[in-house]
């Protein structure tokens, strides 16, 4: 209970500063994105579907917030949050490069994401402007925002201790 309130509190204050403030800062021709850092942190501490849900939580404030196309956002973040999270589940979550490799490789799939469903809602779509003016800088600023946000996310919520049942790890007799 105490975890999903301080989620809930991290995702929504994180939304509101990606609105307010990130969204206007721009260097380099590129835009770090709180947000979505903060996703991947939260899902790969938490797993598939507490990412899946942060995700879809964070982009219906995004898309009620800036009053874009509702679901558009949320059906990005969701599917980002949980490809994250079954990551964090199925590998080593103490990887030191596990948050960094994922930052790196969601920003690049958020934005091609954006692209695909602008083009098939039939909005505007500048393929020129994403990927090659400022996917690169905007890769560079999220990853220099990773450490910061992974480590006030690990310290509002620490791992969970796995604690291993009655005959798990046994040796097999026969």
């Amino acid at each position: 209970m105490i975890d999903g309130l301080k989620v809930a509190a991290l995702v929504f204050v994180a939304s509101i500063l990606e609105v307010s403030v990130f969204s206007d800062v721009k260097v380099l021709g590129g835009v770090p994105d709180l947000l979505l850092v903060t996703i991947v942190c939260v899902a790969l501490l938490r797993g598939a579907v507490t990412g899946a849900a942060v995700g879809f939580f964070a982009g219906l404030i995004v898309d009620t917030a800036t009053l874009e196309t509702l679901g558009v956002t949320s059906l990005l973040l969701t599917l980002l949050g949980y490809w994250v999270g079954r990551y964090g589940e199925t590998t080593g979550r103490d990887r030191t490069h596990a948050p960094f490799l994922s930052v790196a490789v969601v920003t690049f799939l958020y934005a091609l994401g954006g692209l695909a469903l602008r083009f098939v809602l039939d909005q505007p779509a500048p393929a020129r402007a994403v990927l090659l003016d400022s996917l690169f800088q905007g890769i560079a600023l999220n990853l220099l925002l990773t450490l910061p946000a992974y480590a006030v996310v690990r310290r509002l919520l620490p791992p969970r201790i796995r604690v291993a049942r009655v005959g798990e790890g046994a040796p097999a007799l026969g």
